[in-house]
């Protein structure tokens, strides 16, 4: 029976290649009679029957591909079925009973709702499980966030997100493949990433206003959901909880791109990571806000996530120095910390930004707790100390990458 479903699937592909499109919608529908539970077949269905501007009968067909792939335990695939509803003019109480059957099957169950302020552990302890943030909502919430997600389609070459454009919405891959691709120093483009199924994207954007870091482009027909800055926040002055969860879900996967690619925590053990990850706390800040001051103690470990920040040298006199500006992805404050000495130089925010902050105390326990890793610490807080007063004597600015604070 299976080689012959096969072969039905294959002659419908085969039809709607050539744009016999109401003879590959029999085929299809013929194998859903036999195998009702193949939500890809399903998805087919739904698909063609729009195509065919059957309105109506596609309606239906999404709203039985959404139960299908439900079953199947394919909660993005569900989704993008679900939110199909409303372009082809379904009622908002069609909506929202789909949506109800999802939410049942992958929001938190009314037992395990988590209170606002404990959402950040929860999130940073379970993690996404196939669904990040929505998979971490009450069920109330979860049908409220899916009346405000959008499905998008893009062409290959097509351009998703731009770098350096304006950032509104965050993405999440539903089937096809994309690009990720930053501009150099040099103005060259390079690939630093692929996104596949699955996969989210542009989440930053939820949490500040502030320009795309990076293009991503489709290199395949990609289906993606996408969710707005200004939907999400009209779904959270309802709904409080969606907050806690973005905020947690955008701090959980700064820090664990933190501690896989930065090479001062390359001698944690998982363990240790998901402990130390537990304790940043991401926090926004303003245009000319002061990170650090020089001459105070440091009370903080820092990474920059968003924006630009410039470290200055206070010199007698009330002469200044700048030092090479701090970019997305710099951390800085370690010094002051494993010396116990006076924060170096004051850093200060050029504009609005998003940092990880790890209190003294965290980072003593996380981090200087390691022998290895406080050896590496001190020889790397000494060889920039140095360099520092290197160039206070020579009156020089440093290059990128010549001094962290």
């Amino acid at each position: 029976m299976a080689h012959v479903h096969g072969a039905d699937r294959q002659r419908a592909v085969q039809l709607a290649s050539e744009g016999r499109l109401e003879e590959a919608l029999a085929e299809y529908q013929g194998v859903v009679k036999d195998a009702p539970d193949d939500a890809e077949v399903r998805q087919k269905v739904a698909e063609l029957l729009e195509w065919l501007g059957r309105p109506a009968d596609a309606v239906a067909a999404y709203q039985e591909a959404a139960l299908a792939w439900t079953k199947a335990g394919q909660p993005l695939r569900a989704v993008a079925a679900c939110v199909a509803l409303p372009r082809l003019g379904a009622s908002q109480a069609a909506l929202v009973r789909t949506a109800r059957v999802l939410a049942e099957r992958f929001a938190l169950p009314p037992s395990a709702a988590v209170p606002v302020e404990a959402t950040r552990a929860h999130v940073a302890e379970e993690g996404a499980t196939g669904l990040p943030i929505l998979s971490q909502v009450s069920r109330e919430t979860f049908v409220a966030l899916l009346e405000v997600l959008q499905v998008r389609a893009f062409f290959p070459g097509h351009t998703v997100v731009e770098e350096g454009m304006p950032g509104a919405s965050m993405f999440a891959l539903v089937e096809g493949r994309a690009d990720v691709v930053r501009a150099l120093e040099d103005g060259q483009r390079r690939s630093v990433g692929t996104v596949t199924p699955g996969d989210f994207f542009g989440e930053l954007a939820l949490i500040s206003e502030g320009p795309r870091l990076a293009t991503v482009v489709a290199t395949e027909r990609a289906v993606l959901l996408e969710l707005t800055r200004q939907h999400m926040e009209a779904v959270a002055a309802r709904h409080p909880d969606v907050t806690a969860v973005v905020d947690a879900f955008y701090r959980r996967r700064m820090v664990e791109n933190l501690l896989r690619s930065n090479p001062l925590f390359n001698q944690l053990s998982p363990a240790q990571k998901a402990a130390v990850s537990r304790d940043f706390e991401l926090r926004s800040v303003a245009a000319g806000e002061a990170l650090m001051t020089q001459g105070q103690p440091g009370d903080a470990f820092y990474v920059l996530l968003r924006g630009r920040c410039t470290p200055w040298l206070e010199q007698p006199h009330g002469r200044r120095v700048a030092l090479s500006a701090l970019r997305e992805g710099d951390v800085f404050g370690e010094i002051s910390l494993l010396l116990d000495k006076p924060v170096s130089a004051t850093v200060r925010a050029d504009v609005a930004g998003v940092v990880l902050r790890l209190e003294r105390d965290a980072f003593q326990k996380h981090l200087l707790s390691q022998p290895g890793l406080k050896g590496q610490l001190m020889r790397m807080g000494t060889e920039r100390l140095q360099r520092t007063a290197q160039a206070l004597a020579s009156g020089r600015v440093l290059h990128d990458g010549d001094l962290r604070v």
